[in-house]
């Protein structure tokens, strides 16, 4: 299991490269050829329109929703949706002109993809190596209480009770395996030599 987590770690990078926006062509900035891409007929990027055309209050809630799914290019913490920037404001104006001529919001999200790559979607789609990065946090968590349960559990099923004052008091003898370690914190946080109390070293 410990291979499967660190191929998890290792390719991990992987993931957020893929993420990154493809290269600009020659003489041209990525926000350039960014936004030329994005004026597009967007009938010849996703194909005809699949939804309901929008409009009034509707279309307004609606551009806000599918906008807050797109990164700003220029802000990158942002949505499209809470970014001042300009080319946000361009970008939101696109989504908004795309559901009011009946795009549904995959297509609208496939259609920046193709100008700006994976990387302009806030949320990861779920395909290919993406799955690392919904993936990543649940292994982690499962690795932490396999962990946890190696740690305080022991083979016969008991779970190792922390020694304490009240069980020393109680004349209970503390875990040999960690006696070393207790007499050693012992003697760095409070000077102790060895770890034992100046009381107990007459």
């Amino acid at each position: 299991m410990t291979r499967w987590w660190l191929a998890a770690l290792l390719a991990a990078p992987l993931a957020a490269a893929a993420q990154e926006p493809a290269p600009a062509p020659a003489g041209q900035t990525g926000f350039e050829a960014a936004e030329a891409a994005a004026q597009e007929d967007p009938r010849e990027v996703v194909g005809a329109p699949r939804g309901r055309a929008l409009s009034g209050p509707a279309l307004d809630a609606r551009t806000e929703e599918v906008g807050a799914l797109l990164r700003c290019p220029v802000c990158q913490g942002l949505s499209i949706a809470d970014s001042p920037a300009a080319m946000a404001s361009k970008m939101k104006a696109r989504v908004r002109e795309l559901l009011a001529a009946g795009y549904d919001e995959e297509q609208i999200l496939a259609y920046f993809e193709r100008s700006y790559g994976e990387f302009v979607r806030l949320e990861p789609p779920r395909r290919g190596i993406n799955w690392l990065v919904w993936l990543a946090p649940p292994m982690a968590l499962l690795g932490g209480l396999v962990l946890v349960r190696r740690v305080f559990i022991k083979p016969g099923g008991a779970v190792a009770a922390p020694v304490n004052a009240a069980s020393r008091a109680a004349g209970a003898a503390p875990d040999p395996e960690l006696e070393p370690y207790l007499l050693r914190v012992r003697e760095l946080a409070y000077g102790w030599p060895g770890g034992v109390p100046p009381a107990k070293t007459q």
